[in-house]
Parts: C-alpha cells; sequence; structure tokens
C-alpha cells in the first residue's frame, strides 16, 4: 500500500488513483527563458523518480510536464538578446531537454506549451467571466478570490492573513481591481509585447491560468496528482485550484505533492535564480558525471531539502561507485557460473526478502533515502555472494535484473561495457587509499576487477599506471 503526503491534507493518505492502475500525473515544467539550474533539475529528477516507482509498482502513468513559454521573463529576456520570444522559448525548450536527457530524465508523456494553447485559455476564462469569478478592467481580466470560499486550502492560509500582504502592495494594476486579493488571468497588451486577439482587445494569459487548462485539458477535470517545487505551492497552485474548480465544480487534484528546495551556503539559502546564487545544469554536467548528479539529488526524499556542497556531490560520487562495482562484479560472475545449486531457493529467498523491505520503505511517501539504504545492503549481499568460488548463473541472472530494476527507479542505469578511462582513474585512487588505509582486501579487490577488463597495472616508484592488454 502506497501512501503519499498530500500537501492539501497536511498527511500522509493511502494512494487511490481515479482509475486502476493508471496514474494521471501533472508536473509544473519550467519557464523557458534561461538554462535550468539544479534546483529545477531537481524538481524534474524528483518527480522523474516518483514515476519511475509508480510503474516499477505496476501502474501506467500518463505523466504530463508544461512549458510556460509566454511569460514576463521571456519577453524581458527576448527584448534583451534581440530576439522573438518564440525563439528564446524553443532555444531554452531544447536545452532544457538536453540536460534533463543527461540527467536521464524520462521524457513525459506529453509537454504542452502555452502558445499551443491559447483558444483553450480564452475559452476557459471566458466560463469564468460567464460564472461571475471573473472580471475585466481596463483590458485586464482579473479573477475574484474571495468569490471562491475554499481559498487558501493547499498554503493554509486564512482569506484575512492574505489580505493584509496583498493590501501592501502598490501600482497601477493595484488600483485596477476590485479586490488586493485578486490576480490577473489575462493581461492587456502593451507596447512591443508579443499578444493574441480575444474578446477583451490584444493580450496574453496570465501564468496561473496556463497550468489549469493544460492540465485539465490533457488529463481531464479530476487529475490523481499535482506536482511541483515548495516554491509553487502559493500562489501558483494556490490559484490553479481556485480556477479549475470555480470553472468545473469538481476537485482538481486528488494529491499535492511538493519537492524540497536545493541549499547552498552554511545559512542553507534556497538556490534560485532571483538570488543570484544559483548554479546551471547546462554547465555543471560539463565538469560533473551527470549520472553522480542525478544519484545526488535522486537519492533524498523528495520533500526534504538538498544541501548542495563539494563535500556531499563527492560522497555521492563515491557512493555511486561503489553501487556500479558490485554491479560488476556481478556480471564479471556470470561466465564463470554454474547452472543452478544446492542453495539457490535460500538465496532467492534472501534477495526477496531484501525487495520486499525495499518496497516497504518506498511505499511509505516515496522514501528515497531510506530505500537506497536498503539498495546499499544488497550491494553488500551481492559483492559477498560474488567472492564465492562456486556460483550459480540463475541466482546471478536474478540478483542482476532485481538490482538493476532498484537502481532504475534512480533513473541509475549501468552496464557490463568496457570501463572508460576516467573511471579505471578512480578506481587507482581508489585502490592507492585502500593499501594506503592497509585495506588489502578491497585492494585485490579492484585489482581482479580492472584484470577482469583486460586492464593490467603496473605499480612503479612515480605511482600506479595503467593500460589495456592486447
Amino acid at each position: 500500500m502506497i501512501k503519499i503526503y498530500n500537501t492539501l491534507t497536511r498527511k500522509k493518505e493511502e494512494f487511490v488513483p481515479l482509475e486502476k492502475g493508471k496514474i494521471r500525473m501533472y508536473v509544473c515544467g519550467p519557464t523557458v527563458y534561461n538554462y535550468i539550474h539544479i534546483g529545477n533539475g531537481r524538481s524534474a529528477i524528483a518527480f522523474d523518480t516518483i514515476r519511475r516507482y509508480f510503474e516499477y509498482r505496476g501502474f501506467e502513468v500518463n505523466y504530463v510536464s508544461n512549458f510556460t513559454d509566454v511569460d514576463d521573463k521571456i519577453i524581458r529576456a527576448a527584448q534583451e538578446l534581440g530576439v522573438t520570444a518564440p525563439e528564446l522559448a524553443d532555444r531554452f525548450i531544447q536545452a532544457f531537454k538536453e540536460d534533463t536527457e543527461a540527467l536521464n530524465v524520462k521524457p513525459a508523456t506529453s509537454n504542452p506549451r502555452v502558445m499551443d494553447h491559447l483558444s483553450d485559455i480564452i475559452q476557459f476564462i471566458q466560463v469564468l467571466v460567464d460564472k461571475g469569478y471573473a472580471y475585466e478592467s481596463k483590458g485586464d481580466i482579473y479573477y475574484r478570490t474571495r468569490k471562491f470560499k475554499e481559498y487558501g486550502k493547499l498554503s493554509h492560509q486564512s482569506i484575512d492573513e492574505l489580505e493584509i500582504g496583498a493590501s501592501q502592495r502598490t501600482g497601477e494594476e493595484q488600483r485596477q481591481k476590485e479586490d488586493p486579493l485578486d490576480f490577473a488571468l489575462w493581461k492587456a497588451a502593451k507596447e512591443g509585447e508579443i499578444s493574441w486577439d480575444s474578446p477583451w482587445g490584444p493580450g496574453r494569459p496570465g501564468w496561473h491560468i496556463e497550468c489549469s487548462v493544460m492540465a485539465t485539458k490533457h488529463l481531464g477535470e479530476t487529475i490523481d496528482i499535482h506536482g511541483g517545487g515548495q516554491d509553487l505551492e502559493f500562489p501558483h497552485h494556490e490559484n490553479e485550484i481556485a480556477q479549475s474548480e470555480a470553472k468545473t465544480g469538481k476537485t482538481f487534484a486528488n494529491y499535492w505533492m511538493h519537492n524540497g528546495y536545493v541549499t547552498i551556503g552554511e545559512d542553507d539559502e534556497k538556490m534560485s535564480k532571483s538570488l543570484g546564487n544559483f548554479i546551471t545544469v547546462h554547465e555543471m554536467i560539463k565538469e560533473v558525471d551527470p549520472q553522480v548528479l542525478r544519484f545526488f539529488m535522486a537519492t533524498t526524499q523528495y520533500r526534504r531539502p538538498i544541501r548542495y556542497s563539494e563535500v556531499t556531490l563527492k560522497d555521492a560520487a563515491a557512493n555511486y561507485q561503489k553501487l556500479k562495482i558490485a554491479f560488476e562484479n556481478l556480471s564479471f560472475r556470470q561466465e564463470t557460473a554454474e547452472a543452478s545449486l544446492e542453495n539457490d531457493a535460500e538465496m532467492l529467498a534472501e534477495l526477496d526478502t531484501l525487495e520486499a523491505k525495499f518496497i516497504a520503505e518506498m511505499d511509505d511517501d516515496l522514501n528515497a533515502a531510506n530505500g537506497i539504504t536498503v539498495v546499499y545492503e544488497l550491494a553488500k549481499w551481492l559483492n559477498q555472494y560474488g567472492e564465492r568460488p562456486v556460483v550459480s548463473s540463475e541466482v546471478i541472472s536474478r540478483s542482476l535484473r532485481v538490482y538493476a530494476q532498484l537502481l532504475e527507479i534512480f533513473g541509475i542505469v549501468f552496464s557490463s561495457d568496457e570501463l572508460l578511462d576516467d573511471e579505471i582513474d578512480q578506481l587507482i585512487e581508489e585502490r592507492i587509499q585502500a593499501r594506503k588505509d592497509r585495506n588489502f582486501a578491497r585492494s585485490d579487490e579492484i585489482r581482479d576487477l580492472l584484470k577482469d577488463q583486460g586492464i593490467i597495472l603496473e605499480d612503479t616508484a612515480q605511482g600506479t599506471r595503467w593500460r589495456r592488454g592486447e
């Protein structure tokens, strides 16, 4: 039984899909005006890991994640670069796909774009106007927040508390509103900006309405799961609920899931473009193995913050390498394995126990930190089994299959192909350290692993050299 922490109710709930065996899942995607930073990457990785676990548990997941390609930030960035907003959006959509592919994030079932849904957005807004939930003011359309009686139910804020903050805002837009809490559904065109015709004059949609339209258009009026970063809980997701439920009269999403921030520095400051303390995935994967970066972020429980530093990334690289070595050790043993052994049933039972333990941990609100701990336990068990003088091909094949499946949930895929040069260098460095620590068993294990791959080591006064055998 899978349990999910529902932001709406502030408690863990048993996950019951709308349709047996199927999940309708919408995750807010990027606003495509720049490369994504690793905080954005964390959200993509977190929900990809969640999706993969649901699929591992037998669900068919219809995973929709949008591209916001109409936005104030896009317009400003396009003007600064001297290109059109669509050209800028196309450039960074492609960059997003390349960067997330490097992180082994599975492509969404669909990636709807705002520019492809303008007629749907206008129709959606018109329904809200007709129902009295929205009104026109100088070409802008605003949502009457107070008319939706449950406003604040996701962020658990009262309308009066929200009004205090909103009443402190100033400016021409605030003066156009009936109430300071009201928010824009449609913005009248400004000179030089991209715009579309509408019943209220030329303009473009507000940010919040876009996701309401694309989620209901592609997944239905009620969906199973709506996800996104913690910073989207209010006002974005709160406004999505207000818009969608006012239009349909139905629950918009049964479960709301929000991933934690990536923090940086001694003060654990949230990483964001507005604070200027971000590192883009595009630049980082030029220096760091994308699989290590993926592993670093996928193995923390999705709701918890991740502290980014060179130390935490280095720890992730070391753990990643240990898991890889366990896979390679067992892969090499397949060639000398026996067809079957008397203790196969006992070994397979132990494997089943470890897999069941993994499932129990992950079923508890997708607790990746506890889940990967079980995978470490499995890796240790595999290493011990791989050291036996006689092994069974049946158990090795089944163990490799289970091990690969569990790792794949975290987006980690190993193969028994030839080691790359940098991987050989890492293993040699580990062997040198093992010898310094007088851990000769580990030193010999690495030497044998490299030997099996045709790598010849030469220990000289100047250090360890290596070459590939003929």
